[in-house]
């Protein structure tokens, strides 16, 4: 073989190696950047997937439903951003609580009703459903009353509402705000070694796999101690010692697993039902 053809040899084997390494490199990074697109588009992005479920309504024919139901939103359920476009849910998809804060949406058909619109309606789990068609459906929505009659003809939602159990379609939706911060209600059995809140208003998945808490200036100082989910979208933790806010609390997201970090959320002055805002939220 020839000096020349060698070299040749030489500079082919050194740009294949060095061009494998590069693929792979691309692969590694192309990989891991899909994976966390693809986990925080879950809801956010992804179509629509409409399955069958009965539905009735509570309370009355304008309003909430009830005053914040199992879930612990309180009165909030009838203002903005929930605005009464509430529901409560069945067993099958209230899974003890851990759904609080779903959104869904809904809608009724022509077939199913001849004063169904068909326009898909958002509304947001605040409440449990125990009995009745609710516990005997696979999937049933208790909506108030405010949003059974949106998924209405307009000017015939009390018809709508004298149907009674009603056929309609569902689909899991990413909650949207229109860029409200997450809230954090101090609980009113809070107090320096037991802390409790209620978390609202968290957009994209909507509920909560885990949340956890952080002191900033104490001696548990850097640690994460993760909260027991007490009831409903209220989170608890029970201490040893005497809490030291100001508190940082961290959300991790039930659908896409996502995490979120409200930094010093909680101030030194805080008190049970007071109402602390953050200044981030997952969209």
């Amino acid at each position: 073989m020839s000096v020349a053809m060698a070299r040749a040899f030489d500079h082919l084997s050194l740009f294949s190696s060095v061009s494998i390494s590069f693929l792979l490199a691309f692969l590694s990074c192309f990989e891991t950047c899909y994976s966390f697109k693809a986990k925080h588009v879950n809801l956010s992005r992804s179509g629509a997937h409409w399955a069958s479920a009965g539905a009735t309504w509570y309370g009355s024919p304008e309003g909430a439903g009830s005053d914040g139901g199992s879930c612990g939103y309180g009165n909030a359920v009838s203002q903005p951003p929930f605005s009464s476009m509430i529901t409560g849910i069945g067993p099958s998809l209230y899974k003890l609580g851990k759904e609080c804060g779903a959104c869904y949406q809904v809608k009724c058909i022509k077939r199913m009703h001849g004063s169904c619109s068909g326009r898909p309606v958002r509304v947001v789990i605040t409440d449990f459903c125990p009995g009745g068609p609710c516990a005997a459906e696979s999937a049933h929505f208790d909506l108030s009353g405010a949003a059974f009659g949106a998924m209405a003809i307009p000017g015939e939602e009390e018809k709508l509402r004298n149907a009674g159990v009603l056929r309609i379609r569902y689909a899991r939706v990413a909650c949207d705000y229109s860029g409200k911060t997450i809230a954090f209600n101090v609980d009113l059995g809070s107090n320096p070694n037991s802390f409790s809140v209620v978390v609202e208003f968290e957009e994209g998945d909507g509920d909560l796999a885990g949340v956890a808490l952080k002191e900033t200036s104490s001696e548990g100082s850097g640690k994460w101690r993760p909260m027991q989910q007490s009831w409903g979208a209220v989170w608890k933790l029970d201490a040893a010692y005497q809490l030291k806010p100001p508190f940082s609390i961290k959300l991790i997201s039930q659908y896409s697993r996502q995490t979120l970090v409200a930094k010093n959320v909680i101030p030194d002055t805080w008190s049970p039902g007071s109402t602390c805002r953050s200044l981030v939220n997952y969209l």
